[in-house]
């Protein structure tokens, strides 16, 4: 199954990508495929303008809460303000191979990649098509999601190999 992300939330993540001077970041939450909270986080890092660090607190506030029967954690979400939506090689180096969820968003797009071993990029993430969901409207097998930033529309990539 595809993981799944609501339209309203990708824009919203979009635009605050688009907002910030530094990069943002948070934790994905949702049940099964299913996004269905992009929690934002405070950006520890030392330089936030390259580089991002979870706040400690928000990780472990979230574990709390799944503990106790709320979202699981799905996975991370942070901004390149002035690259791609493609992961670095520090994205990479500081990266778990567990399976985790890591949304990227960056030049007004956003992709969707998994943390593995051996990974197709940086020897640590592999493309993951997601479906993208908008009130009756659903985007299968997408690979990336670009917004206008001056209209605010939404166009979808398609991954390699879709009939959709």
């Amino acid at each position: 199954m595809e993981p799944e992300f609501s339209s309203e939330l990708l824009e919203r993540l979009l635009r605050d990508a688009n907002e910030s001077p530094t990069e943002i970041c948070g934790i994905l939450r949702g049940t099964g495929g299913r996004v269905t909270g992009a929690v934002p986080a405070r950006n520890v890092a030392i330089d936030p303008a390259r580089h991002f660090e979870i706040d400690p607190a928000a990780l472990f506030g979230a574990l709390r809460e799944a503990r106790r029967g709320g979202a699981a954690i799905l996975g991370w979400y942070h901004s390149h303000p002035s690259g791609s939506a493609d992961p670095s090689p520090t994205d990479a180096a500081q990266a778990a191979a567990d399976g985790m969820l890591w949304l990227i968003v960056g030049g007004n797009s956003a992709r969707l990649w998994r943390a593995v071993a051996d990974g197709a990029r940086h020897g640590r993430f592999d493309p993951v098509a997601f479906t993208v969901s908008g009130g009756v409207h659903v985007e299968k097998n997408c690979e990336a999601v670009q917004m206008d930033p001056a209209g605010g529309t939404m166009t979808f990539a398609k991954a390699q190999g879709s009939s959709h």
